[in-house]
């Protein structure tokens, strides 16, 4: 799964931050740290799943000229009365760069089966290919042709796009996950703009100062497994996101089941200037 994130000089940070119209504001991430709760909205198909829970907590840190760190952790617990009580742990930590062009990533996954470890590095090349250099499970170096991004990018390009008023958005991602051999194609879908202050019945976390003021849009992005884009998606995440990168009213959608998360804690952390 997902977990659904070096510029050196002013000029480059400009770059890395896309507007999303003329004269307006570039996109730029907002440090923070956030929790969710999982809870289990549906099941279907063959696979009998009576009860899920779970959480989701991570913290992003960094900004638009140093790059972005991301630390993230989701637990989640699923019942069923075939096969008993399973739990699945994913710890996972990157790097990217403010410029999207390089990313450093390590997933630890524990659970049922064996455990998994996945630790690399990957390297953009403009337009033209992606470089990828695993150290585990085992040393290999793979090229991925075409243009690919990185999770900090896609969001940046996702909401500029929102902004603009466009409704999908379609790009290739590499995210490190499953075995970091692969680049899903994603399209995202996106919603009406609902204007900040609206939706008062919004989760507590969510009606902080550093939120009232920022619109925000509903998201579904699909992912598709590479060569699979006409087949159906190999999971599905929906969410709302504010301008600043943050999001709530998430939904993981797996096939055989789907989770909802609520946004249970926000901490807005400083947002250290470039250059400083």
């Amino acid at each position: 799964m997902p977990s659904s994130r070096l510029m050196f000089v002013a000029l480059a940070c400009a770059l890395a931050s896309p507007a999303s119209a003329e004269g307006e504001a570039p996109v730029r991430l907002a440090p923070h740290r956030v929790v969710y709760d999982l809870t289990l909205d549906m099941s279907r198909g063959a696979r009998t799943i009576e009860g899920g829970r779970g959480r989701i907590a991570f913290e992003l840190t960094g900004n638009p000229c140093e790059g972005y760190n991301l630390n993230y952790r989701q637990v989640t617990v699923l019942e069923s009365s075939e096969t008993g009580t399973k739990m699945s742990d994913l710890r996972s930590t990157n790097r990217e760069s403010g410029d999207g062009a390089t990313f450093r990533f390590r997933n630890d996954t524990r659970g049922p089966g064996e455990p998994s470890l996945v630790e690399g590095e990957a390297e953009r090349d403009g337009a033209r290919a992606l470089t990828v250099r695993l150290k585990r499970p085992k040393r290999d170096t793979l090229e991925v042709e075409g243009e690919v991004v990185f999770p900090n990018t896609q969001m940046r390009d996702l909401i500029a796009a929102a902004r603009a008023g466009k409704t999908t958005l379609a790009e290739r991602l590499f995210d490190g996950s499953d075995d970091g051999r692969k680049a899903y194609e994603t399209l995202a879908v996106i919603g009406k703009r609902i204007e900040s202050g609206a939706g008062e019945d919004l989760e507590e976390a969510a009606r902080q100062p550093g939120l009232r003021a920022l619109a925000r849009w509903p998201v579904t992005l699909s992912y598709f497994n590479p060569g699979r884009n006409d087949a159906a998606p190999a999971y599905v995440l929906g969410f709302e996101v504010y301008e600043n990168g943050v999001s709530r009213a998430l939904r993981l959608d797996y096939g055989d089941f789907a989770f909802r998360g609520e946004m249970k804690r926000l901490d807005l952390l400083p947002d250290r200037a470039c250059g400083k």
